[in-house]
This record gives structure tokens, sequence and C-alpha cells, in this order.
């Protein structure tokens, strides 16, 4: 036996066999790991690499192929399936990713309660023991024959009991947790994560059944493990909520058989994640009336109108150098709005402490926001408050001018759905000039000096 020694990158999962400061895959600066040391036979040729097994696959011409149909299921909760694009794809592999304790094993075991009343779900768990998953269980009210539960890290065993029941679908909590005897390396670790989500993959794929792995976190907030771990799922959820509050959003970055711009919204309760079917209504929930530096805004994710609040507080600073804080809102964004209303309505930030805040716990990622942001800032500085029944949506650019946003008439229906009955939005919308929504009186800008006479 021959010792080899390997070197691997934390970010693409590259194996060198000596140490660089930059990892000549992915370009990364100190990301190199030395690995434990790998056994290797030399004598008679053999290799002590181990070989997958094969599946007898075969290259054959694409016209000959048949179009395959995917079988959707449903997970029992319609947020989780709007995200998933309509349900769980048979033979398809999900990692769900989140914070710990922000609720990722509560709503797997919520989903298997659902699941295994038609499938046949097989729960592996590498953290909790037995009596704990049965504790939650009973909490949750899971109770079904067709949901077995494993406590196992060894992904050998996993497969060959995965090979006695022949589940229709598998969890894996955490794929971090799982290790394949035959390298060395300690569970967690990048050779460890890839190995056996190769596996796994590899065997849903050929064999029909679904896969949800659960991946831990780093302290950056990335998903733990190499990158190619994102690269080899069909779809990657994040299960974002701060852990004091109730509410929780899951999103995908990633999905192979559904939009990634649709999002599920989630309350934690003491029964487990109740869904939130109309988060516009708990987002507006305890908003102030008649108070300044507050705009109502509606956003798009994905095919959903969401009404957020947007609140700004402009005070006077003691320091230097103004202070500047976003919540919700992207920093640079902020700056920039800051310094448009600045130069073309000669309003002194410079001299005042600025803080924007998105209520809720939402992140604002796209530009319609612009136009409500101003509109409090400029309220917050003037203490003059915006109509309680107005919402604006809007993209704010350089020169202050009012730029279209798409899907206008969408967020109008949610508006008057929800008692505004004002709108201000730009003056040309895309694809059309005007749009009447009953119980909506639009107020047209053509710029952000238009907008200010509602104050």
């Amino acid at each position: 036996m021959a010792e080899k020694r390997l070197y691997c990158c934390t970010e693409c999962g590259n194996t060198t066999t000596k140490w660089y400061g930059q990892c000549p895959a992915c370009k990364s600066w100190n990301t190199i790991e030395e690995q434990e040391t790998v056994q290797e036979e030399v004598a008679e040729g053999k290799s002590g690499k181990r070989s997958f097994a094969s599946y007898n696959n075969t290259a054959s011409p694409l016209s000959e192929g048949d179009l395959p149909e995917y079988i959707r299921s449903s997970t029992g909760m319609d947020e989780l399936d709007r995200v998933l694009g309509g349900g769980l794809v048979s033979g398809s592999v999900v990692l769900l990713s989140g914070e710990p304790g922000i609720g990722k094993s509560t709503m797997l075991l919520q989903i298997s309660g659902c699941l295994c009343k038609t499938k046949k779900v097989l729960y592996v768990s590498g953290e909790e023991s037995r009596g704990q998953i049965k504790l939650r269980a009973e909490r949750l009210n899971v109770k079904n024959d067709k949901l077995y539960v494993l406590t196992e890290n060894d992904i050998e065993r996993v497969l060959a009991e995965s090979d006695k029941l022949s589940p229709d679908i598998i969890i894996i909590d955490s794929i971090q947790t799982m290790f394949d005897r035959h390298f060395p390396s300690a569970p967690g670790s990048v050779t460890q994560v890839k190995e056996v989500a190769m596996r796994l993959i590899g065997k849903a794929k050929n064999e029909g059944f679904s896969v949800l792995l659960v991946g831990h976190v780093n302290k950056e907030g990335g998903i733990a493990g190499p990158k190619v771990l994102e690269h080899i799922v069909d779809a990657v959820l994040y299960f974002e909520g701060e852990k004091r509050q109730l509410y929780r959003i899951i999103r995908a970055n990633k999905n192979r058989f559904g939009s990634t711009d649709e999002i599920g919204v989630f309350e934690m309760t003491g029964s487990g994640l109740m869904e939130v079917p109309n988060p516009s209504e708990m987002l507006l929930a305890g908003r102030p009336r008649n108070v300044s530096g507050n705009c109502a805004v509606c956003i798009m994710e994905g095919t959903r109108p969401l009404i957020a609040e947007v609140q700004a507080l402009v005070t006077p600073t003691c320091f230097p150098a103004a202070k500047r804080t976003a919540n919700g809102i992207d920093y640079n964004r902020a700056y920039l709005l800051i310094s448009v209303l600045e130069k073309r309505l000669g309003l002194r930030f410079s001299v005042n402490d600025v803080f924007l805040n998105v209520i809720g716990g939402i992140r604002i990622d796209e530009p319609a926001a612009d136009l409500a942001a101003c509109l409090a800032l400029v309220s917050s500085i003037k203490d003059k408050p915006v109509p309680d029944d107005l919402i604006a949506f809007g993209e704010i650019g350089l020169a202050g001018e009012c730029r279209a946003v798409p899907s206008a008439e969408q967020r109008l229906k949610e508006a008057s759905r929800l008692g505004f009955t004002k709108a201000i939005l730009p003056q040309k919308l895309r694809g059309r000039e005007t749009i009447h929504v009953e119980g909506i009186e639009p107020i047209y800008v053509r710029s952000i000096f238009d907008a200010l006479q509602i104050f």
C-alpha cells in the first residue's frame, strides 16, 4: 500500500496532489485544505479507488428518446409546492438549506406525514435519535405506517435499507452527517459530502425515487461543503427568516423543474409550520397611521404580488460623517436614491443620519421599490406623512425620472384588494399607456418631482 496525500478546494471540490494558494479550477484564494491520507493499492496494477456500480447505460440518438412524463407529488403544503413548481418531481433531488433552528427538520417531517399517505417514505436522520424524532412527530401529529425512520450515518447501510424497503421518497437529514466508509476523511468534509451526494443522485436517477437533502450553512450563509453540490442537484431551496420572529420564507435559488422567482411564506407555531396564503396582510399588520416616513409598495415575487411597507427615518447627525443603514433594501441602492434626492431636489441628507427598513423580514431586490423608498425618505425629512391609502411603485433613474416596471395591473389589483385607493406609478407603462383598476385612482408621474405633489 502506498500513501497519497491529497489537497481539496472547499469551494469547488477540486482535488490536487500539492497545496496551492489559489485553486487552479475556480481561482478562489486560500480554499485549499489538506485531506486525510488515502490508501492506494499499487500492486498488480490495481487501484484502491472504489468504483461505483454500473447501470449499463448506452448512448442513443436524441430523436429516438421518449419524452419523460414527470409525475409531481403534492407535499401537502401549497406554499412549498409553489416554490417547487407544482410539487415534488419523481426522480428529482432537492437540497434544502437554512440556518440552525430555522425549521428544516420540522418542515420535512410535516411533508413526510402528507406524502406517506400515498407513498412510502424513508426518513434518514444522522443528527437525532429515534426517540427525538418520535417526540417531534407526536407534536406535529404525524402518524402513518408508510413512514419509516432510520437513524444512520453510513451511506452503505442507508442504501441497503433503501433496497430492502424500495421507498418512493428518501429524506436525508443532513447530508453533512453522512459518510462513505471507503473514504477516510471525516463526515462533512468536501470529499464525503460530494461522494455521498453522488451515490444518492445516481441511485435516484436510475431507480426513479425522489431525494430530499438537508444542507448545513457556513458562517457566511452559504451551503457548507463543495459548490459542486449545488450544481448536481435539481433544486436548491433556501429557508430564510429570523429565529426570534414567527415568519419564515422559502425561496428557490435553482430549480430545473420550475421557476426560481416564487417564494413560500410560513408561520412557525407550536404545532409546526403553518402556511400563510396571504402574505400581504401579514406584512401590513400593525402598520402605523398618519406617521411620516412610511410608504407602501407592491413588489413581485415570481407571479405573486406582495405589498410591503418601506420605512425611513431621517434625523440630524451628531457625527462628522452621517450614518447610513439599510435593512431589506440593497445598501448601494439606498445610497444611490439618497444621492438622487439630494442632487435633484436639494434636500440636505448629507447632514442627517438615514435609516431604511422593510417590515416583516422581506428583502426587496427589484427596482420597483425605488419610488416608495424615495417617498418615505422625503416624508421623513419633511416630517409630512404619506396618505395611508396610497401605494407607489416605479424605478428611479439618476436624473430623477420614474421608469416603467412590469406587471403593473397585477400590482394595482392586489393594492385594491387590500383597501388602497390611490397609486403613484410611472407615466409610461410597459406595453400600455394607462391601466384602469376598479377602486384605485392612478396618479401618473414622469419623475420624482411630480410625485412631490402629494405633500
